[in-house]
């Protein structure tokens, strides 16, 4: 069966007692893992209990598929449903588990960890043919959906989030649940004894000064504010970062511009075209983004683009100091946005 994007946190937490194996796959390997451990733990509250929880490797059933069967058949020492857990990639495993959902042994559920299957990959037409197995997709968070993911972990942990620091939470997070949680815990824990979670807690805890320097450069350059410009250069070399990781952020900044102008020349405004943008815009910078959207047109944004392109080459290959290289191209891009 498939199971649809809207029910899959249900799914997992309460899985119908007729399944017997579940694959969970996707682009986001995070949330993978995250929905799997949650159908795991609704059948077996102790992960690391030996007698009702077993692990398996890809390679371990691709040697002896036979490991399956017997594990499923087996009964739990100390009673109790057991869980069988599977990670692998991508079709090693098809066959298999075709032979097993047909004729499925014991009352063990098998939740399996897979990579990130297109559509026709045999693995995940067995699980969604079969009415005795689930196929789960998990794609990467949204702005919408990252709202309610960091509100339900501070609320376990007994904390509020301001609706300010919440803009700004999301702002910072990107579509990988597993980083998500991490930088979610390292905040709730920073927050320990406060009720209520504020932005300069956000800023403490996952704010990266470093990236704040490196959106001053992009936004400077896409302004054509040249002194603005010259000082956040000063300020990220003084920080020791790579030259090579500047360049990239800049050209991510001038795509992100580029898809945005495309879109105006679709019809469609610029508001509505930045909502799509993924990472969002952190707010602090929308309208200094806005304006540069409305400044550049696509012809030089292009060129701009291809300029940051042709730098990156010229770092990697010349003896020329890379903040040097750097630098004289981002005044020149500087110079085409003050160009009329």
């Amino acid at each position: 069966m498939i199971v649809k994007t809207g029910d899959a946190d249900r799914f997992a937490a309460k899985p119908p007692a007729t399944l017997k194996a579940a694959l969970f796959y996707g682009p986001d390997q995070g949330l993978v893992h995250e929905r799997a451990e949650k159908m795991a733990k609704s059948i077996v509250d102790d992960l690391s209990d030996p007698f009702r929880v077993i692990d398996f490797e890809e390679s371990a059933l691709t040697s002896d598929g036979a490991k399956l069967f017997d594990e499923a058949a087996a009964i739990s020492m100390l009673g109790g449903r057991r869980v069988i857990r599977v990670r692998t990639g991508a079709n090693a495993l098809a066959k298999l588990f075709e032979s097993f959902l047909e004729d499925a042994v014991g009352d063990a559920l098998v939740v399996v960890e897979g990579g990130d299957l297109a559509k026709t990959a045999a693995l995940r037409k067995v699980f969604e043919e079969a009415d005795n197995g689930a196929a789960i997709a998990c794609y990467g968070d949204t702005a919408q959906n990252l709202s309610g993911v960091v509100r339900d972990a501070l609320k376990a942990e007994g904390l509020t989030i301001s609706a300010e620091a919440l803009d700004d939470a999301v702002s910072r997070l990107g579509s990988d649940r597993g980083v998500t949680r991490r930088e979610l815990e390292k905040l709730a824990l920073y927050a320990h004894g406060q009720k209520s979670v504020g932005i300069e807690d956000v800023r403490a805890v996952m704010g990266d000064e470093a990236e704040v320097r490196v959106d001053e450069i992009c936004d400077a350059a896409g302004e054509g504010d040249l002194k603005r410009l010259d000082l956040a250069l000063e300020r990220v070399w003084g920080e020791d970062t790579s030259a090579i990781a500047v360049v990239r952020a800049v050209m991510g900044h001038f795509q992100k511009l580029l898809s945005v102008k495309v879109a105006g020349e679709r019809g469609e405004n610029v508001d509505a075209a930045m909502r799509k943008i993924w990472p969002p815009i952190h707010f602090s910078r929308t309208s200094s983004f806005k304006m540069q959207a409305t400044r550049w047109s696509e012809a030089k944004l292009s060129d701009a683009l291809d300029l940051l392109l042709d730098t990156e080459a010229l770092c990697k290959t010349t003896a020329v100091p890379n903040e040097a290289v750097l630098g004289r191209a981002l005044f020149n891009i500087a110079a085409m946005a003050r160009a009329r």
